[in-house]
């Protein structure tokens, strides 16, 4: 049999119940399925992307390397090539915490970077002066006010999560945060991306982003099931912040995704590379930035300038700042108030003073 061992969660329990004839074992704890290849392999299909899988106990007989990139090709594909490579414990405290898949690889990356930086150094007996020095040192290379918050952040995670240490860094001065507007387009130029662009697959992309105002990840990780025509309503599962919520369906897009239905044929994923598995993410900025281009838009346009767009286009027409808080996803009406600054309603009002 194969055993399925795992921390208490509804989420991989009911996973578990959709595999064939999976079972509980109350002597040893966990549940279990037969041992075939073909179960082996739906054990990693049913949970790609949700569970690190660690199969030390099952290949008991296998030599297994700490660093072999088999185990852990989602987080570190070129760990071979560093000094010190990310510690398995502070991965497994990424991935019990429920951490996003690309706030894990931020943080090992960053995290990486640190420890190479003091690479004859045991990192357990940095000071607080160190991790000063560290900071300071970031300022000089000149980085982003964004990527110091996140080395930061990163560094606390250690100490004080995996470790279990005090809160050791509190007193280390972060940089004042960046107020960036976000980047619009114009409806026209969005509707002219949607029209020039002749794939159906790729126009349901572009549609279905600036539509439901979608973050790329939520539109790769959107299923079939989550599509509902009868409410015209587009559920989003697990997005930022492991949070659930609606947003709007097109009866535009509706008619669109029926006819790519037809012609594609997905079978869980509403848009898939290969069979019943996500679209590539690199594949949706490609589209968008084509499709930009084709259109003549001068400026760089990303999957997330057209959900910048779908929210300022919401404020101009007059929608409740409410509302679109709840179709974004935001928790704090702050994040959503942003938009205010871009949106010109407020600004059709005022006459300049040099048309007096």
């Amino acid at each position: 049999m194969i055993g399925l061992l795992f921390y208490s969660d509804k989420v991989l329990e009911a996973l578990i119940k959709t595999l064939p004839n999976a079972a509980w074992s109350p002597v040893y704890g966990m549940f279990y399925i037969e041992n075939t290849k073909k179960n082996l392999n739906l054990i990693f299909e049913t949970f790609s992307g949700i569970a690190w899988i660690n199969c030390n106990y099952f290949f008991k007989n296998r030599i297994i390397q700490r660093d072999n990139p088999e185990v852990s090709q989602n987080f570190r594909q070129q760990q071979l090539q560093k000094k010190r490579n990310c510690p398995e414990a502070y991965i497994q405290k990424l991935i019990i915490k429920r951490y996003s898949k690309n706030t894990i690889k931020s943080y090992i990356s960053a995290f990486e970077t640190f420890m190479e930086h003091f690479a004859d150094i045991e990192i357990d007996s940095l000071s607080e002066n160190d991790i000063r020095s560290y900071i300071r040192y970031l300022h000089q290379e000149k980085k982003s006010n964004s990527y110091i918050n996140l080395a930061i952040n990163c560094i606390k995670f250690y100490y004080e999560i995996v470790l279990g240490m005090p809160n050791r860094f509190y007193a280390v001065e972060r940089p004042r945060k960046q107020r960036k507007l976000p980047k619009v387009i114009s409806k026209a130029a969005v509707l002219s991306m949607i029209d020039k662009t002749n794939n159906l697959k790729h126009r349901c992309i572009l549609s279905l982003l600036y539509s439901a105002g979608l973050r790329r990840s939520e539109l790769l990780n959107l299923k079939l099931t989550d599509i509902d025509s009868q409410r015209m309503l587009i559920h989003v599962i697990q997005a930022k912040g492991n949070k659930d919520r609606y947003t709007l369906l097109s009866a535009t897009v509706l008619k669109e995704l029926r006819s790519y239905y037809k012609a594609w044929k997905p079978q869980t994923y509403v848009f898939e590379g290969a069979p019943g598995q996500p679209y590539s993410s690199a594949s949706v900025a490609k589209i968008v930035n084509s499709a930009s281009q084709k259109a003549g838009i001068t400026q760089s346009v990303t999957p997330h300038t057209l959900r910048h767009s779908f929210a300022t286009h919401l404020l101009e027409q007059g929608t409740d700042l409410r509302y679109i808080q709840a179709l974004l996803g935001h928790s704090s009406s702050k994040t959503t108030e942003i938009y205010t600054h871009v949106a010109t309603n407020s600004f059709r009002m005022i006459k300049n003073p040099l048309d007096l």
